[in-house]
């Protein structure tokens, strides 16, 4: 497992889009299980195309999606996603150590088909005239690895749980103006992307649920309780509901989340 977990970093050093998702589709899951010891870079993490450049969120241009123009930057934006997911996986991998082996094994899952997704929208956005990097973005995702960087319980609760999750209620959206402005192949990679994503959000889910046992912690209270250390508002609709429970939300989180916000943030104290 030392061994995938090497690998995984390395794959994470690649900048290059292109050479980072076939270092990705090399990782094997026949590793042979060995102690897990500490990982230290040897380059800088994670690994940065020259493009795009990276701006604050509100410098991110906003375009209608009926030009081909528009449309192309609102792909641009999900394979940005998508290459950041790549990033985010292997993360996960190499930097969180003494996990159970599954772990890795459901975090090389995500890589890989985070990978598939960046490949199949940087082939479509070439049909359009463009390619990733014409197009601004920012490095909102990246941020909340490093915010998390610490602790595993942190990186599950926020960046599965809450930032992918949002994905799951942002999908519909996107393919809607998609197929409204007549681009069938990109609303059917958005069909695509959003059954994986639930699966992802599903392995986040499952992970959180976990730790929070092994720290005898209740997951509701935890949950909030990390949101508000990192100054993460709760979300606003709207929300995706049938994605979210198929990706492991209980019936009493989605209630939570459809109650005013004053009300979310209520959150009973454990028995």
């Amino acid at each position: 497992m030392s061994e995938l977990r090497a690998a995984a970093l390395e794959a994470l050093a690649i900048g290059d889009p292109r050479s980072r998702c076939e270092a990705v589709r090399a990782l094997s899951p026949a590793w042979v299980l060995d102690a897990l010891g500490s990982l230290v870079p040897v380059r800088p993490v994670p690994g940065r195309p020259a493009r795009p450049r990276l701006v604050a969120p509100s410098q991110v241009p906003q375009r209608a999606v009926q030009s081909i123009e528009g449309r192309a930057a609102l792909l641009h934006a999900v394979a940005h996603i998508e290459f950041n997911a790549i990033g985010l996986a292997l993360d996960a991998i190499w930097r969180f150590a003494r996990m159970p082996d599954q772990f890795y094994f459901d975090w090389l899952q995500v890589a890989l088909e985070e990978t598939l997704h960046y490949t199949l929208l940087a082939d479509h956005l070439a049909t359009l005239g463009y390619a990733y990097g014409d197009f601004d973005a920012h490095d909102g995702l990246w941020e909340m690895a490093t915010r998390t960087q610490d602790d595993v319980l942190e990186r599950m609760a926020l960046v599965p749980r809450r930032l992918e999750a949002r994905g799951l209620d942002a999908s519909p959206v996107v393919r809607s103006k998609l197929q409204a402005a007549g681009d069938a192949a990109g609303a059917r990679l958005l069909d695509l992307i959003l059954r994986d994503e639930i699966g992802h959000v599903a392995i986040g889910n499952r992970w959180f649920h976990w730790l929070c046992r092994q720290r005898g912690l209740d997951p509701g209270a935890t949950d909030h309780d990390i949101a508000v250390r990192h100054g993460i508002p709760e979300p606003r609709g709207p929300f995706n509901v049938e994605a979210r429970r198929s990706a492991g939300f209980s019936e009493e989180e989605l209630g939570r989340l459809q109650r005013p916000a004053s009300a979310a943030h209520a959150i009973p104290p454990p028995d």
